[in-house]
């Protein structure tokens, strides 16, 4: 029997080269020849270092302990779990919006104050002394940011959502969701987006919501947890699960101030298993954000903020703009889409290659991820302050009210190096915040305001900064940088069309940034939502969505998205929705066979058999089997590795081979005991008498355990697996005969991966395409 939760490095050419077998195989024809046993090697890339991998506890463990606990339960115990689900939900949606609050007030005033600063050099012409402070301050921030990463939280790197992707699966990835993560992320990402690189805070707080929810449920960091009697309830993987599913949410609704795309992402992107409870819930803690963001908006409208404005919380509106489309107009947005897809798909690929390039990087040490960083850093200050003196100066229209040209931290027309009356568009995309940036190529009545190679200048340094920006070991999201790209080459378009379609070119951006997204990201239904509580327009439903169907189709033809690509790169063992066409040819009976026997205990062991399993064995659970003095003929259920490891350590030992009473076990445990992970084995020692002595299983066994019979397909076992949360899939024989185990295998997460599978039956996909969906 497998390791639960093993994981691979890479996923492709493991063990030297796949072989070839010619055999066809059907169900009616079990596979009698295969090449190798099923992979089992433990180890992911958890942030920036190789880790040991488990899964998750997601099944609720029916023994005697908790269904006398689940019996003995009054209704204010009933009503006080309630009660307490609930509050959690709002203390997730409050603490997220306001640490959402402090990065973009930190954000927007540390950014605004280093362009003013640049922006007065410029006035007087000493764009010398402005380069120098521009480099000089992003650098400092960039430093701030790797040094925190690389020194304390190394998973604070990235965005966070594919490692919360995974743990919703039922991958337990170790420190993603400590406190010092959480801290580092937050300050981190304020110097990293303060610092002008191409990367978007949109993504940590994601993971920065997700860490609130699991402090809170877990009553605080791993070391000073907090004992409190009602906390105990969400002592267990599965409540857990439910409040970083809350987090997650909450984290999309404070970066996009978007409450129903925030829930709508957690069930369509992060989140494996749902229910109508917990989509309350997550609603529930989404609002919460939403009034907490609205409230300091009010405040900071009132100026006491400093330079913190419109800037900061993204919401491009444009209720104003009249919205209107034609049937002639159904080509360009067609194009659109259809570049959408591929653009985000070559995206994919080449990110792809840069992540396994820093990978080498990132190997050689904490110097090394420092001095990229600040290269990557370096490069991106020297790219936005010189690219600007090659555009022409364009004069001021005006007609506009706004004020131009200004050299101050935000607007639409910086002077820049132009003389007075004249305007430089390209610093007016360069030289000023990323949000400020998305706002201005946003920006509706604007169809003269940026030229064509300006466009092609910043569609292009964009795409490069993009791709050598992810992957630093700083916290980033991948939401801005897709959305710069998708806006440039999207007013590109509306720019090219504009004599023949109705459509602003401010929307033509918005279309374009939606499509890049769904080509790269390939969502659909919550980023319509998202852009639409973005741009406040319900006119633009309709060819929203039309863009993000076939830029999620067209993308889908060429690769994964790139979160799933970030997934198998790291060695995560995510489960997909849906099974390989070829896992209906095989059975978990024929799976079983591939693997080492099945280890069982009796359910009166003695403690000698118990520890030579569990010295012998990395298995996470074991059958236990009940009969006669002979072979046994019952299976009575499973039990897990951490119960038999607490029950070494209180030495609950019997003289005698016996059955326990009721009371002798709830005397000795609780239900809240037996839901913490004691998994240490090492420090257990046990005395030669103590060996002779017995244990009864029975109380502590989990007799509820789902099961399969052997002729089911892998398809349908996987299928089953993946919606329930499990973590072992016992397999039992389709007929019961005398002499026989009543059980004759267990599946575990690393068993079901079809790059394993396909290592100890690589004949039963007969299309290598090397691409496994």
């Amino acid at each position: 029997m497998d390791e639960d939760g093993n994981l691979q490095i890479s996923n492709s050419n493991y063990n030297g080269e796949e072989e070839t077998d010619p055999e066809n195989n059907t169900m009616n024809q079990p596979l009698l020849k295969r090449h190798r046993t099923l992979s089992s090697t433990p180890l992911a890339l958890v942030g920036t270092k190789v880790s040991h991998i488990e899964s998750l506890d997601y099944e609720i463990n029916e023994n005697d302990l908790f269904k006398h606990d689940w019996r003995s339960r009054s209704k204010t115990q009933v009503l006080q779990y309630i009660f307490a689900k609930w509050t959690l939900a709002f203390l997730v949606g409050l603490l997220t919006g306001l640490i959402a609050t402090l990065i973009n007030l930190a954000v927007e005033n540390i950014a605004g104050y280093k362009l003013l600063a640049v922006g007065h050099y410029i006035a007087q012409d000493r764009f010398v002394t402005g380069l120098l402070v521009f480099t000089g301050a992003n650098l400092g921030l960039t430093l701030v940011a790797t040094v925190l990463v690389v020194v304390f939280a190394p998973t604070a790197a990235g965005p966070g959502i594919p490692e919360i992707k995974a743990y919703l699966n039922g991958i337990d990835t170790p420190n993603m969701f400590g406190a010092t993560t959480m801290i580092v992320k937050i300050v981190g990402s304020i110097g990293a987006v303060a610092a002008g690189l191409d990367l978007g805070k949109e993504g940590p707080l994601v993971h920065i919501g997700s860490c609130i929810a699991s402090l809170l449920g877990q009553g605080g960091p791993d070391n000073h947890r907090i004992k409190w009697r009602w906390l105990r309830y969400f002592n267990n993987d599965r409540d857990r699960r439910d409040l970083i599913t809350c987090g997650s949410a909450s984290g999309v609704c404070a970066a996009f101030r978007s409450p129903v795309g925030g829930v709508l992402f957690a069930l369509e992107e992060v989140a494996t298993w749902w229910r109508s409870a917990l989509l309350w819930r997550t609603f529930f803690s989404t609002a919460v954000v939403v009034v907490v963001l609205r409230a300091f908006i009010e405040i900071c409208n009132s100026g006491k903020c400093g330079l913190f404005g419109k800037g900061g919380l993204i919401m491009f509106d444009v209720s104003h703009v009249e919205v209107r489309y034609h049937a002639v107009d159904i080509i360009p947005v067609t194009l659109i889409g259809v570049f959408g897809g591929i653009l985000g798909s070559l995206y994919n690929h080449l990110l792809h290659k840069v992540l396994r390039l820093y990978n080498l990087i990132n190997q050689k040490g904490k110097i090394h991820k420092v001095l990229l960083s600040l290269s990557v850093s370096l490069f991106t200050s020297l790219c936005l302050y010189g690219l600007p003196f090659l555009a022409e100066c364009k004069p001021c229209n005006p007609s506009i009210d706004e004020a131009c040209p200004t050299n101050g931290r935000s607007g639409n027309f910086k002077q820049f190096n132009c003389p007075n009356g004249y305007y430089n568009d390209l610093a007016t995309l360069f030289l000023t915040t990323n949000d400020d940036a998305v706002r201005n190529v946003f920006s509706s009545n604007t169809p003269n305001e940026f030229g064509m190679v300006s466009l092609w200048i910043y569609f292009g340094l964009y795409c490069i900064l993009g791709l050598i920006t992810f992957g630093i070991a700083t916290p980033s999201g991948l939401f801005l940088p897709i959305i710069l790209m998708g806006s440039a080459y999207g007013r590109m378009l509306g720019t090219v069309m504009g004599p023949y379609t109705k459509i602003d070119q401010g929307l033509y951006a918005v279309l374009g940034a939606a499509s890049l997204m769904a080509g790269s990201m390939r969502m659909t239904v919550s980023l319509c939502v998202i852009f639409l509580e973005l741009t406040n327009n319900l006119l633009l439903l309709p060819i929203t969505m039309f863009v993000l169907l076939i830029a999620k189709t067209v993308g889908d033809s060429f690769n994964l998205s790139i979160y799933e690509i970030i997934l198998h790169l790291k060695g995560l063992p995510f489960l997909e929705a849906n099974p390989e066409p070829w896992m209906r040819n095989l059975t978990v009976g024929e799976l079983g066979d591939a693997k080492p026997p099945v280890v069982t205990l009796r359910g009166v062991e003695k403690v000698a058999n118990i520890v030579d399993a569990l010295r012998n064995t990395t298995h996470n659970a074991f059958p236990v089997l009940d009969g006669g003095d002979g072979d046994a003929t019952e299976l009575h259920g499973l039990i897990l590795r951490a119960h038999l490891v607490k029950v070494l350590k209180k030495r609950w030992f019997l003289n005698e081979k016996r059955r326990t009473e009721e009371w002798e076990v709830r005397e000795k445990f609780t239900p809240v005991e037996l839901a913490e992970r004691e998994d240490n084995f090492d420090d257990v020692a046990i005395t030669s008498s103590e060996m002779q002595m017995y244990v009864d299983l029975h109380p502590l066994t989990n007799t509820t355990p789902y099961t399969v019979v052997q002729s089911m397909s892998v398809a349908k076992a996987l299928v089953l697996f993946r919606s329930v949360g499990l973590r072992h899939l016992l397999i039992v024989p389709k007929i019961q005969a005398s002499g026989m185990s009543p059980v004759i295998g267990i599946l575990t997460r690393q068993d079901l991966r079809a790059h394993n599978i396909l290592q100890a039956f690589p004949h039963l996909d007969k299309h290598k395409s090397g691409k496994l969906r």
